[in-house]
């Protein structure tokens, strides 16, 4: 037997691919029912037209992070109010895949998306962690952040996230590892460091912005879902002052 809890739990490690945040904070989740070992989900989205690769992406996510709970018989996933939830949800329960699902639409394989949106995932988590470092210490400027190790971070939210996205990668999580990499691990040039920093940057706020309008977006479609979307943390930082050597 499985527990509504468990269930919760498994449904928690499912991230939205481009807002990086579980579905279950961001209120995606519209309904969960367990009923001995099985377990039925019904999943809603900010708009009916949010792009079906990643409808499908985090209803199968959803699907087979359920189906994974020791106990859990038969596990049901329904895309609710979306303009392909027929085609995905006969997808979803036919256990089809993305191209079984999609046929000849599917470009491209969900593997390349996933890798795609965990690389800027990691490259936001980079600069939170790298940004609060900076405002931590008013001695180091940008340059200096091409010295950090993992082993410099701070215990904390920013630290635990950044690791979590590196492992996703397959990336190093060793103490002595340089934060500041490409995504493939490798540290860029000392002189490039500020550049990089501000693309990151970028990279944070694009991320940050669409998660608060697909959160606003999700309230004014389903009015009383804000009920079912956790707060977001605060960032520890909200402007930085770029200091470099010359500064």
């Amino acid at each position: 037997m499985v527990t509504e809890e468990e269930a919760f739990a498994a449904l928690h490690t499912v991230v939205d691919p481009e807002l990086d945040e579980p579905i279950t904070d961001l209120g995606f989740v519209r309904s969960l029912d367990v009923d001995g070992p099985n377990v039925t989900v019904h999943l809603r989205l900010p708009t009916s037209f949010c792009a079906p690769n990643f409808a499908y992406l985090m209803a199968s996510d959803a699907k087979d992070a359920l189906t994974a709970l020791p106990g859990v018989g038969r596990a049901e996933v329904w895309l609710d109010d979306h303009h392909d939830s027929e085609v995905i949800n006969r997808g979803l329960a036919e256990d089809a895949g993305y191209r079984g699902t999609f046929g000849a639409e599917a470009e491209h394989d969900l593997d390349e998306l996933r890798l795609t949106f965990r690389r800027k995932a990691h490259t936001a988590a980079m600069e939170r962690a790298l940004t609060q470092l900076l405002r931590a210490d008013p001695r180091l400027s940008e340059e200096d952040l091409h010295d950090v190790t993992i082993a410099d971070l701070p215990e904390g939210a920013q630290t635990e996230g950044l690791l979590r996205r590196r492992e996703a990668l397959g990336l190093g999580t060793g103490p002595a590892e340089p934060v500041l990499v490409d995504d493939h691990g490798a540290p860029y040039p000392r002189e490039e460091v500020p550049l990089r920093l501000r693309f990151a940057r970028s990279i944070r706020i694009s991320i940050d912005g669409n998660a608060h309008f697909c959160r606003g977006l999700l309230r004014t479609r389903y009015p009383g879902s804000g009920e079912d979307q956790a707060p977001r943390a605060p960032e520890p930082f909200s402007t930085t002052t770029v200091r470099t050597k010359a500064s």
